[in-house]
């Protein structure tokens, strides 16, 4: 099958369609593109599941590192005011931990910008196919209308008026069988009316799910910019309360990354099958939807040399049928007109009807070639198989620094808190509270003067 015009599966395609495919039970799946077999589910299912493993493993190393340094740690000498030895150490591991997870937002930016990009070419291609395929529905339904009009009214008057030749007649039926041959033949060219599938409603499909999903990645993006903010923040000022709120904050937020790093694992490697062989899936399932042959499938997805046009020979007989009615009327003009004076508006009329329907019919030729909707093709394969994966491969590489990062910050901020100074709330109390024992000795000594 020829691919479109432009469009070459990139190595990350061949690299991720490569990988192994497992199901529940850890038999081999094969690689094809297939989202409606369970086997397929459940390999899927299965990338996403090693990323919900990893979080359970990052957790108990989490939870054992934390409870080693609380319950195994020596105990500090009464009085002792000394930072303990690697404490400074522990802080930059922290911060620099936090840097990195800063880097990785900035990739998860463009990570999400890519993937947004992609997916705005697949729903401009498919508004644009939408296009193609409703101007030719309207120009064979005006087509088809402005013959039968032909045919009903200024045919029929010019019988009328040259019903004293026979000949003449003869010719005027001609014309007017030959007109209802091309309106038999043009109605057969719109092949998409009636159809079930609507380009359009799969754009805005499209549209409305990539809408919320940039916002949710928006948000994620953010959220984990402000844990690192103000985790740095409550390093820098030493606040522990502002370093305790966002030691919970970076547990949720290690979770969403672990969660969405499952999702984006799962939609690249799917994504990757698709698009290392994406005809025959979209032929079968296009043809699916709409009952449409494969003839026209075919022609329009692969066009190639090796393919014919399916309504080609619908287009001759029609260019024909346009040719012999122009004759039989020049004809008509030439012989009636001077005999027939009253002849001469409908051939005027019938003339403009003519003119309308060739251009009309060089517009539907023009349509008909593979060449508009095949680009429409390319285009969306090409965003959806080279921007969009790319920004999926993005945000993987973000989800997995920043699981990272968090990791290694929760490891390290309660190490940091407890290099915190003590807190100095109540060495700054009022001089006038009488609760300061300064103040309780300073009023018995007044009392005793009085």
């Amino acid at each position: 099958m020829g691919a479109p015009p432009g469009y070459r599966p990139s190595a990350w395609v061949h690299l991720l369609h490569q990988l192994p495919r497992a199901d529940f039970q850890l038999r081999p799946v094969p690689s094809g593109f297939a989202p409606r077999e369970q086997e397929y589910q459940q390999a899927l299912l299965l990338v996403v599941a090693l990323a919900g493993l990893g979080l359970g493993l990052s957790l108990v190393f989490i939870a054992v590192y934390l409870i080693r340094f609380c319950c195994c740690r020596p105990p500090e000498p009464p009085g002792a005011k000394s930072t303990p030895p690697g404490g400074g150490c522990v802080t930059w591991s922290c911060v620099a931990a936090l840097l990195v997870g800063c880097a990785g937002i900035g990739i998860g930016f463009y990570g999400n910008s890519e993937t947004s990009d992609g997916v705005s070419q697949l729903s401009s291609a498919l508004l644009h196919a939408n296009h193609t395929l409703s101007t030719i529905d309207h120009l064979v339904v005006e087509t088809v209308e402005r013959l039968g009009e032909a045919v009903r009214t200024e045919l029929t008057t010019l019988e009328e008026v040259l019903a004293q030749r026979t000949e003449l007649v003869a010719a005027t039926r001609g014309a007017r069988r030959q007109a209802e041959a091309v309106a038999q033949q043009l109605q057969g060219l719109a092949f998409w009316q009636g159809v079930p599938l609507s380009p359009l409603q799969v754009a805005e499909d499209v549209s409305f799910v990539e809408e919320y999903r940039w916002l949710a990645y928006v948000l994620l993006l953010l959220l984990e910019l402000l844990v690192c903010l103000f985790t740095l923040v409550g390093l820098a000022k030493q606040s522990k309360w502002l370093v305790v709120v966002m030691t919970a904050m970076s547990l949720l937020v290690l979770v969403l990354s672990w969660g969405s790093m499952g999702l984006e694992a799962a939609t690249a490697v799917g994504l990757s099958d698709f698009c290392s062989n994406p005809d025959t899936y979209v032929l079968n399932l296009t043809q699916e939807e709409t009952g449409l042959s494969s003839d026209i499938l075919n022609y329009y997805f692969l066009c190639n040399q090796a393919i014919t046009n399916p309504f080609q020979q619908r287009l001759t007989l029609s260019q024909r049928a346009l040719a012999n009615i122009h004759s039989q009327l020049q004809g008509l003009e030439r012989e009636a007109v001077p005999q027939f004076p009253s002849a001469q508006k409908p051939l005027l009329s019938l003339e403009e009807t003519l003119n309308v329907t060739e251009g009309n019919f060089h517009q539907l030729v023009a349509l008909l070639h593979c060449r508009g909707l095949h680009k429409d093709y390319g285009v969306a394969l090409r965003g959806l198989c080279e921007d969009a994966l790319e920004g999926l491969l993005f945000l993987l590489l973000f989800s997995l620094l920043s699981a990272g990062a968090l990791a290694t910050t929760l490891c390290s901020l309660p190490r940091a808190w407890a290099l915190f100074p003590p807190s100095d709330d109540y060495e700054d109390t009022d001089d006038d509270d009488p609760f300061n024992p300064q103040e309780s000795k300073r009023f018995v000594q007044w009392q005793s003067s009085i």
